[in-house]
């Protein structure tokens, strides 16, 4: 569709919004985001103003599937039985499908491998997926094969009693506190909705990381980093690493260029212990950190 511009908007979602009524508001915002909407010929924002005569290319993507497909994908298991699957969940693989991709997640990998056989409790979308990690997190990641397993870890991940998450983290700059706990309130960012930030009580949720510096590097002025967890937020570590005025190394969406440029967010959730759901029985994994944090890693660090 070719839409040419007659007057003067304020907003290019709110122009093709009264133009297609047909699509929702913020369905509009999603393609544009996609890029399946462009303004002269290039990507646009949806609060771009817009001129006459300007020219408006709006594509509709083809409706994506609800029931994800199993693919033929390795996985990195550290651990399985007929409950659930700890694996090493490797950088750049969605967890699970959704605009943009819609195949070649994580889902996509494990209904291949268990032949279909996963915890419905996450919907058709989401099977067995009981917490999640960043597409460019890498680490330890938990599956439910089963709605009993399901439901068990997802009370260990509310209570925190039993749950242990610790991540490995580069800063962009060195905390001024070796050791400290960041406690906030973390939501949505009130001007960039693809963010999260600290949000001042009684907004957003709360949200605990106790931190650790373990190799600071002054010559470069970054430093490793261990990070525990006592909340799950969205972009938790993130976001309170920002806070602290250390954001981390190569995250493209908190911290500004480094001179030392990194092909990845360099945050890795390194170890994951938990109560087996069934059993009982007290389980402790490890996801060595990949290559890119060797040059941060001590002599005498222990996985």
């Amino acid at each position: 569709m070719h839409l040419t511009v007659t007057e003067k908007h304020d907003r290019l979602d709110a122009y093709l919004a009264g133009k297609i009524p047909e699509l929702s508001r913020s369905r509009i915002q999603d393609l544009i985001r996609e890029q399946y909407i462009l303004l002269n010929g290039k990507p646009a924002k949806p609060r771009d103003s817009i001129s006459a005569g300007d020219e408006i290319t709006v594509v509709i993507p083809e409706a994506v599937p609800d029931v994800a497909s199993p693919q033929d994908i390795p996985l990195d298991i550290l651990f399985e039985d007929e409950h659930l699957i700890v694996l090493h969940k490797a950088h750049g693989m969605v967890v699970h499908p959704a605009p943009g991709n819609p195949d070649g997640t994580l889902v996509n990998a494990l209904l291949h491998h268990c032949k279909g056989k996963l915890s419905g409790i996450g919907g058709v979308e989401r099977p067995g997926i009981v917490h999640r990690l960043d597409k460019d997190t890498s680490g330890c990641l938990v599956i439910a094969k089963t709605d009993p397993a399901h439901q068990g870890l997802a009370t260990q991940f509310s209570e925190r009693s039993t749950m242990e998450k610790i991540y490995l983290a580069v800063t962009n700059g060195i905390p001024l506190k070796t050791k400290d706990t960041i406690f906030t309130h973390i939501g949505r960012h009130p001007v960039n909705r693809q963010k999260m930030a600290v949000i001042s009580p009684p907004g957003g949720k709360t949200a605990i990381t106790d931190y650790e510096v373990i190799a600071p590097d002054l010559a470069t002025k970054t430093a490793l980093v261990l990070c525990h967890l006592h909340t799950g937020r969205t972009h938790q570590i993130r976001v309170h690493l920002q806070h602290i005025g250390t954001p981390i190394l190569g995250d493209p969406i908190y911290t500004k260029k480094h001179s030392l440029p990194t092909p990845r967010l360099l945050l890795h959730a390194w170890k994951l212990s938990f109560n087996h759901p069934v059993t009982g029985k007290k389980l402790s994994f490890t996801a060595p950190p990949p290559a890119e944090f060797d040059p941060w890693l001590p002599e005498n660090f222990k996985l």
